[in-house]
Protein backbone atom coordinates (compact mmCIF):
# COMPACT_ATOMS: atom_id res chain seq x y z
CA UNK A 1 0.00 0.00 0.00
CA UNK A 2 1.33 3.50 -0.69
CA UNK A 3 2.16 5.92 1.98
CA UNK A 4 -0.66 7.76 2.88
CA UNK A 5 -0.02 11.49 4.18
CA UNK A 6 -1.38 11.90 7.79
CA UNK A 7 -2.00 8.34 8.36
CA UNK A 8 0.15 7.20 11.29
CA UNK A 9 3.05 4.37 12.08
CA UNK A 10 1.45 1.98 14.18
CA UNK A 11 3.90 2.33 16.37
CA UNK A 12 2.84 6.04 17.53
CA UNK A 13 1.39 6.17 20.95
CA UNK A 14 -1.71 8.43 22.22
CA UNK A 15 -1.66 8.52 26.05
CA UNK A 16 -0.94 4.77 26.80
CA UNK A 17 -1.61 3.48 23.65
CA UNK A 18 -0.12 2.47 20.39
CA UNK A 19 -2.17 1.93 17.34
CA UNK A 20 -5.08 4.24 18.58
CA UNK A 21 -3.61 7.38 16.87
CA UNK A 22 -3.75 5.49 13.56
CA UNK A 23 -7.10 4.23 13.98
CA UNK A 24 -8.32 8.11 14.41
CA UNK A 25 -6.22 9.09 11.26
CA UNK A 26 -8.24 6.72 9.58
CA UNK A 27 -11.38 7.67 10.85
CA UNK A 28 -10.28 11.52 9.46
CA UNK A 29 -9.02 10.94 6.51
CA UNK A 30 -12.06 8.47 5.44
CA UNK A 31 -14.80 11.52 6.51
CA UNK A 32 -12.44 14.18 4.68
CA UNK A 33 -11.94 11.12 1.16
CA UNK A 34 -8.49 11.02 1.69
CA UNK A 35 -8.30 7.27 2.67
CA UNK A 36 -7.10 4.94 -0.11
CA UNK A 37 -9.69 2.59 -1.16
CA UNK A 38 -7.26 -0.14 -0.12
CA UNK A 39 -7.69 0.85 3.49
CA UNK A 40 -11.33 1.27 3.98
CA UNK A 41 -12.48 -2.42 3.93
CA UNK A 42 -10.31 -2.44 7.36
CA UNK A 43 -12.06 0.27 8.94
CA UNK A 44 -14.71 -0.61 11.58
CA UNK A 45 -15.17 -3.53 14.05
CA UNK A 46 -17.56 -5.06 11.37
CA UNK A 47 -14.84 -8.25 11.03
CA UNK A 48 -13.18 -10.22 13.80
CA UNK A 49 -9.61 -9.92 12.95
CA UNK A 50 -9.43 -6.21 12.15
CA UNK A 51 -7.11 -3.52 14.12
CA UNK A 52 -10.07 -1.27 14.75
CA UNK A 53 -12.17 -3.72 16.14
CA UNK A 54 -9.58 -5.11 18.38
CA UNK A 55 -8.53 -1.59 19.68
CA UNK A 56 -12.37 -0.81 20.08
CA UNK A 57 -13.17 -3.91 21.80
CA UNK A 58 -9.97 -3.49 23.96
CA UNK A 59 -11.32 0.26 25.04
CA UNK A 60 -14.83 -1.30 25.31
CA UNK A 61 -16.54 1.53 22.93
CA UNK A 62 -18.64 0.76 19.38
CA UNK A 63 -16.36 2.20 16.35
CA UNK A 64 -19.42 4.10 15.54
CA UNK A 65 -19.56 5.86 18.53
CA UNK A 66 -15.64 6.48 18.28
CA UNK A 67 -15.89 7.54 15.00
CA UNK A 68 -18.87 10.43 15.90
CA UNK A 69 -16.78 11.58 18.94
CA UNK A 70 -13.84 11.42 16.62
CA UNK A 71 -15.04 13.58 13.99
CA UNK A 72 -17.46 15.88 16.10
CA UNK A 73 -13.70 17.44 16.99
CA UNK A 74 -10.66 17.40 19.89
CA UNK A 75 -7.57 16.07 20.41
CA UNK A 76 -6.31 12.84 20.13
CA UNK A 77 -5.62 12.94 24.18
CA UNK A 78 -9.28 14.12 24.57
CA UNK A 79 -10.84 11.58 22.53
CA UNK A 80 -8.74 8.67 24.39
CA UNK A 81 -10.21 10.03 27.36
CA UNK A 82 -13.75 10.14 26.63
CA UNK A 83 -13.08 6.26 25.19
CA UNK A 84 -11.80 5.28 29.02
CA UNK A 85 -14.95 7.20 30.41
CA UNK A 86 -17.55 6.12 27.99
CA UNK A 87 -15.86 2.40 27.53
CA UNK A 88 -13.74 0.06 29.88
CA UNK A 89 -11.48 1.75 31.68
CA UNK A 90 -7.81 0.08 31.37
CA UNK A 91 -5.35 -0.40 33.76
CA UNK A 92 -1.46 0.56 33.02
CA UNK A 93 -0.90 -3.17 33.29
CA UNK A 94 -3.69 -4.08 30.58
CA UNK A 95 -2.57 -1.56 28.11
CA UNK A 96 0.70 -2.69 28.41
CA UNK A 97 -0.49 -6.09 27.57
CA UNK A 98 -2.74 -4.41 24.89
CA UNK A 99 0.25 -2.54 23.05
CA UNK A 100 2.78 -5.72 23.37
CA UNK A 101 -0.18 -8.11 22.03
CA UNK A 102 -0.39 -5.93 19.13
CA UNK A 103 3.24 -5.50 18.30
CA UNK A 104 3.07 -9.25 18.28
CA UNK A 105 0.34 -10.31 16.35
CA UNK A 106 1.10 -12.59 13.21
CA UNK A 107 3.99 -14.52 15.14
CA UNK A 108 3.17 -17.74 16.43
CA UNK A 109 -0.67 -16.77 16.84
CA UNK A 110 -3.68 -17.30 14.79
CA UNK A 111 -2.83 -14.63 11.75
CA UNK A 112 0.78 -16.51 11.37
CA UNK A 113 -0.78 -18.51 8.76
CA UNK A 114 -1.75 -15.29 6.59
CA UNK A 115 0.88 -12.92 7.25
CA UNK A 116 3.51 -14.84 4.73
CA UNK A 117 0.82 -13.95 1.61
CA UNK A 118 0.24 -10.76 2.52
CA UNK A 119 4.04 -10.08 2.57
CA UNK A 120 3.90 -12.11 -0.61
CA UNK A 121 1.13 -9.90 -2.17
CA UNK A 122 2.50 -7.02 -1.19
CA UNK A 123 5.83 -7.53 -2.82
CA UNK A 124 8.12 -7.60 0.23
CA UNK A 125 9.67 -11.00 0.03
CA UNK A 126 12.92 -11.12 2.10
CA UNK A 127 12.10 -8.01 4.60
CA UNK A 128 12.44 -9.01 7.74
CA UNK A 129 9.00 -9.19 8.71
CA UNK A 130 7.76 -11.26 11.91
CA UNK A 131 4.27 -9.42 12.29
CA UNK A 132 1.38 -8.07 10.96
CA UNK A 133 2.32 -4.72 12.21
CA UNK A 134 6.26 -5.10 10.91
CA UNK A 135 4.14 -5.63 7.42
CA UNK A 136 1.91 -2.98 7.47
CA UNK A 137 4.92 -0.58 8.49
CA UNK A 138 6.97 -2.26 5.50
CA UNK A 139 4.30 -1.41 3.31
CA UNK A 140 4.04 1.95 4.35
CA UNK A 141 7.82 2.17 3.53
CA UNK A 142 8.58 2.40 6.54
CA UNK A 143 11.72 0.14 8.66
CA UNK A 144 10.69 -0.60 11.88
CA UNK A 145 13.69 -3.32 12.44
CA UNK A 146 15.92 -0.87 11.44
CA UNK A 147 15.03 2.03 13.82
CA UNK A 148 14.06 -1.06 16.16
CA UNK A 149 10.62 1.16 16.72
CA UNK A 150 9.35 -1.30 19.59
CA UNK A 151 12.12 -0.07 21.64
CA UNK A 152 10.01 3.25 21.92
CA UNK A 153 7.50 1.67 23.23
Amino acid sequence: MPHVPGLRSCYAKVGRLVYFGRMLDKIRLHAAGQLPAEYQANLGDAQFYVLDGRCCRFLGVRYADLRERTLAGGTDEEILAWAQAYGTPRSDEECHMWNRFLLKLGWRDERSAVLPQRIRDSGLTGKPIETVIDHIEFDEGRDPVATRAWDSV
